[in-house]
C-alpha cells in the first residue's frame, strides 16, 4: 500500500483528523469522532495518564486543558492504521498564555478514532516562552 506524503492542505485532510483539531481547539467533540470504548495512552515530561470510553478520554483532557484554544501549527500524516498528527498548541488561561508541542498516533475505525497514544512536551508558561526565546534561536518556527 502506497501512503501519501505529508499533508497540511486542509482538503486533503481527513474528516477525523480536522474533527479532532476542532475538539484540541474548542473543547467540543465532534459527533463520531471516537469510538464508544476509545482508549488512549497520555504521557507528559514524567507522568503517564490512560482513559478509556468516549466521555473518559475528553474528560482527561479537560483536566488539564480547560480552556480552549489554538493550533496554528500542525501535520498529518497517514498510516495503515489511521494517522499521526504533530502539533503546536497555545492557549490563555489564568492570565497565563501557554504553548505547548504535541504528537499522537491514532488508529481509526471505520471513520472514529479507536486508539491514541500521546506525547506531550509539557505546558509552558509565559515565563518559559520567553526564556527558552532568549535563550535558544530556532532554525524552523
Amino acid at each position: 500500500m502506497t501512503v501519501p506524503a505529508a499533508s497540511t492542505a486542509l482538503e486533503a485532510t481527513p474528516r477525523v483528523v480536522t474533527n479532532l483539531v476542532h475538539w484540541l481547539e474548542t473543547g467540543q467533540v465532534p459527533d463520531g469522532l471516537f469510538t464508544d470504548d476509545v482508549f488512549c495512552d497520555l504521557t507528559v515530561p514524567m507522568w503517564r495518564l490512560q482513559a478509556q470510553g468516549a466521555d473518559a478520554v475528553p474528560a482527561m483532557r479537560r483536566a488539564s486543558h480547560p480552556a480552549p484554544g489554538r493550533v496554528p501549527r500542525r501535520r498529518y500524516d497517514q498510516t495503515q492504521t489511521g494517522f499521526v498528527l504533530e502539533w503546536e498548541e497555545e492557549w490563555d488561561e489564568d492570565g497565563e498564555h501557554w504553548y505547548c508541542r504535541e504528537m499522537l498516533r491514532a488508529d481509526v475505525v471505520d471513520g472514529a478514532i479507536s486508539s491514541l497514544s500521546v506525547y506531550c512536551t509539557g505546558d509552558w508558561s509565559t515565563a518559559h516562552r520567553a526564556r527558552h526565546a532568549a535563550e535558544v534561536t530556532l532554525l524552523r518556527p
